[in-house]
């Protein structure tokens, strides 16, 4: 390889110090879990011990900014993970799933019959500022030690309780029944997936969550995240 070839890669990545502590921008793959994106990357800086963690969960089906630590850092994650957050998405309006997203199947469908743009637009006043929401019954959340999820694909009906969130943006970028694009700026904890349910109910429809990227966490931006790949295969690189 020569001089030319490796000059970006220089650019690209800084001289690291894990054990001090790094904030990694991680662009996070679809169907991956958070914890597998963390997995992958404290495997790929063996045979260092160092601890990786990473702040704010993104679902599975979900893609975007993932913010992971190492080293010392990871003694700051709930300063990170406290920060703001901003996603943009694509809802389904006309149907629902127990999940509130693609990870289930259809379960109700609607009559999109009168559902107008000016109504569509208005139905997000309701859950802009400071609200309350329940947690998807297939969450993460944790109720009496156990998560929502275990409970919900045993078929229980879990204890669902209300959460204070605030969302000072929630706006319609784009709208071609039956997807509805959306941009939201909100505060740690807000379930996406519950918003969305909730704005179908709010239309007396239905609506399910098809498509969610995380843009911004904090002052952190997804256009300098990093690809799993391109990251892994650098530190590779750099113990061979």
């Amino acid at each position: 390889m020569t001089d030319q070839q490796e000059e970006p890669i220089k650019k690209i990545f800084p001289e690291f110090n894990f054990a001090e502590g790094e904030l990694l921008l991680i662009n996070k793959p679809y169907k991956w879990t958070s914890f597998d994106v963390v997995g992958k990357i404290r495997n790929s800086l063996k045979p260092l011990k160092l601890k990786v963690g990473h702040a704010g969960t993104l679902d599975p089906l979900a893609t975007g900014l993932l913010i992971l630590c190492t080293g010392k850092l990871t003694k700051q994650i709930d300063t990170f993970q406290a920060e703001e957050k901003e996603y943009t998405g694509t809802m389904i309006l006309g149907a629902t799933t127990p999940s509130f997203d693609m990870e289930t199947v259809v379960d109700q469908e609607f009559p999109l019959d009168g559902l107008t743009e000016e109504a569509i637009r208005a139905a997000t006043a309701p859950f802009t500022g400071d609200i309350q929401q329940y947690p998807p019954a297939h969450s993460a959340v944790k109720v009496n030690g156990e998560r929502l999820y275990v409970k919900a694909r045993r078929g229980e009906e879990p204890e669902l309780r209300l959460r204070d969130v605030s969302v000072p943006i929630f706006e319609i970028t784009r709208i071609e029944l039956p997807e509805v694009d959306f941009r939201i700026v909100c505060s740690k904890g807000t379930y996406i997936r519950s918003l969305v349910s909730d704005f179908g109910k709010q239309l007396n429809n239905g609506a399910y969550l098809s498509k969610l990227v995380r843009t911004r966490s904090g002052n952190f931006l997804l256009e300098n995240a990093y690809e799993v790949k391109d990251l892994v295969d650098y530190l590779r690189e750099q113990k061979a």
